[in-house]
């Protein structure tokens, strides 16, 4: 065949919105409340310890899925922005533990929703997830690829948790929330991020047992952590300040300039630090590290949402959410929020009743751990009695 000829018509521009607003938000908290006191009963620590350290005083821990949560945050989204998941073209659910890898963790929340047809992808940057997925709903609805974009934040890291870890055991929550990204010709919206990553720390937060690089899995009720919380909170807080200098140096705006600053729940620590070193007046920082812990993905959604609840979110507010998360990931975004600041509409849903406390929740995968550590303390106590006996032996046997 003849190659084709070339058209003298040129392709059809394709024009996306100017600016992504969002139109809708909604979080999902399960019902069982882990707190210190909790803790305390098989974990060397107490109320003082955590909270002086943290400044967290209990956590959630989920009796269902992580989209299971996802589902209920974004039916109470779309409520919120007067819209149905007929009227979706993209989801995008932002979590590190989620409930499969394949299939997508996306594609079951589309599944729940009745949105039949849409795209749905999955995306990973640990705690900086959900702000991640964020800037590829708005990027996408600028460029035209999408108009209306469900955004997720969910985490379950109590299912992936050593429970047996002090450092890590205190720190972590469930939870999920929902934003709805749509175009819009007003100036609102996410107006400018940036986004980074220190790789050469990735080593300084990693979950063991987890992933095809182990090819002798363990079961993930056996998964390990590393946690350098020192390297952490440096870069942690280096990472967001100079995240969010760049997005006011984008804006040419100044500190003065922003409203309410909603940064990543890691600890109250990181949260005290970032504050100062931007300058922000603490009666301007948004904070509920208190009650939640670091529900990773979830958390800056969440106290957004939370936010925008107690009335900290005006019409026409500028927002600043600076986050990290391992990888060591960091990021900061702007946001000039609309002239609405109360939903639309309410949605009922719920999820199943609870029927177990936190502490019986955990309680399964908790005895798990305890039996492991103990069949690898006497598998070393052996190792090291042989290599004892064997040192005992006069010189003749060992010849």
């Amino acid at each position: 065949m003849p190659p084709s000829q070339p058209s003298n018509s040129s392709f059809p521009a394709i024009n996306g919105a100017r600016y992504a607003a969002i139109t809708g938000w909604g979080k999902c908290l399960p019902p069982a409340v882990l707190s210190n006191a909790d803790l305390a009963t098989f974990i060397d620590t107490d109320d003082d310890w955590i909270t002086s350290r943290t400044g967290m005083k209990e956590r959630r821990v989920a009796h269902v899925q992580c989209t299971d949560m996802a589902h209920i945050a974004a039916l109470r989204a779309l409520a919120a922005a007067g819209r149905t998941a007929q009227d979706l073209d993209l989801i995008i659910f932002g979590s590190c533990t989620g409930d499969t890898v394949v299939p997508t963790c996306a594609s079951r929340v589309q599944d729940l929703l009745g949105a039949k047809g849409i795209a749905s992808l999955d995306l990973n940057t640990a705690c900086t997830s959900g702000l991640y997925a964020l800037s590829v709903a708005s990027s996408m609805i600028k460029t035209g690829s999408a108009k209306r974009v469900l955004v997720i934040g969910a985490e379950k890291p109590s299912a992936l948790m050593d429970w047996t870890n002090r450092n890590v055991a205190v720190l972590f929550g469930d939870g999920a929330a929902a934003l709805i990204v749509e175009g819009s010709e007003q100036e609102q919206g996410l107006m400018a991020e940036s986004l980074g990553c220190y790789a050469e720390a990735r080593d300084s937060l990693a979950v063991h047992n987890y992933g095809t690089a182990y090819t002798n899995m363990c079961p993930t009720s056996i998964t390990s952590w590393d946690f350098d919380g020192q390297d952490i909170f440096k870069r942690a807080v280096k990472g967001m300040v100079k995240a969010s200098h760049d997005v006011l140096n984008k804006l040419n705006l100044g500190v003065e300039d922003i409203d309410t600053l909603v940064p990543h729940q890691a600890n109250s620590r990181i949260i005290d630090a970032v504050g100062k070193k931007l300058g922000v007046p603490a009666d301007k920082v948004f904070v509920n590290v208190e009650r939640y812990g670091n529900m990773s993905a979830a958390t800056v959604m969440i106290a957004l949402c939370e936010a925008i609840e107690e009335g900290k979110v005006k019409p026409g507010a500028n927002i600043l959410l600076p986050a990290f998360g391992a990888g060591l990931t960091w990021n900061s975004h702007f946001i000039r929020w609309g002239e609405r600041v109360e939903p639309l509409g309410y949605s009922d849903a719920e999820l199943p009743a609870c029927k177990k406390t936190a502490l019986e929740i955990i309680a399964p995968r908790l005895e798990a751990q305890r039996k492991h550590a103990q069949s690898e303390q006497a598998s070393s106590d052996k190792t090291d009695n042989q290599q004892q006996n064997k040192n005992n032996k006069p010189v003749e046997e060992l010849a």
